[in-house]
């Protein structure tokens, strides 16, 4: 079992300071609010309609770490006084398994956090721990996936690193429309 872990993240000139920890239940009412913004939801495959859904959604998380398959960490604004602020996110490492070269990345970003280089900055630290976890357990590369149509996601997979390998077909009903494949090797 791979403990839960937080990882700070440092302000820079123009973003807040970072904390990514373990969803906790006190989450499960800003994910409410949260996910009321309909771009987010045009993104996502999940919904967060009401506290309980949120609830819910945070179990599930926990569960998905305690099992080892599914990394999801919430993504909040640090505070001065070590508290962590309001939530920012979300980031999450996909399908892992021992003898497995690769796992999937994915990421959010709440409204108000958009295009102050949260998700980036989110995506390159969980990268980095991902990378630093389970690189021994034969993990080589990491990809992420966003619709051909996200330009926001592309830029957010350019900024961290992670190149542009091809595009995914369209495979309905999960995925309504083609996807971009990018992809992070643990070394060039």
């Amino acid at each position: 079992m791979i403990t839960p872990v937080v990882l700070q993240i440092a302000a820079t000139p123009t973003a807040p300071a970072l904390v990514l920890r373990l969803w906790s239940p006190q989450d499960a009412a800003p994910l409410v609010e949260v996910f009321r913004d309909a771009e987010l939801r045009r993104w996502t495959s999940h919904t967060v309609e009401n506290e309980a859904d949120g609830l819910r959604w945070v179990r599930s998380q926990r569960q998905s770490w305690s099992a080892g398959d599914r990394f999801s960490f919430a993504v909040l604004e640090a505070q001065p006084d070590g508290r962590c602020g309001r939530l920012l996110g979300g980031v999450v490492l996909k399908g892992v398994a021992a003898g497995e070269p690769a796992a999937e990345v994915g990421y959010w970003t709440a409204a108000h956090a958009r295009g102050k280089g949260v998700a980036s900055r989110a995506v390159e630290a969980l990268t980095g721990w991902a990378f630093d976890t389970f690189e021994a357990g034969g993990l080589e590369r990491l990809e992420l996936l966003h619709q051909e149509d996200n330009r926001a996601s592309c830029r957010v997979a350019e900024k961290s690193r992670y190149d542009f390998h091809r595009v995914l077909p369209a495979a309905p009903p999960s995925f309504p429309r083609a996807g971009h494949l990018h992809v992070r090797r643990t070394s060039p």
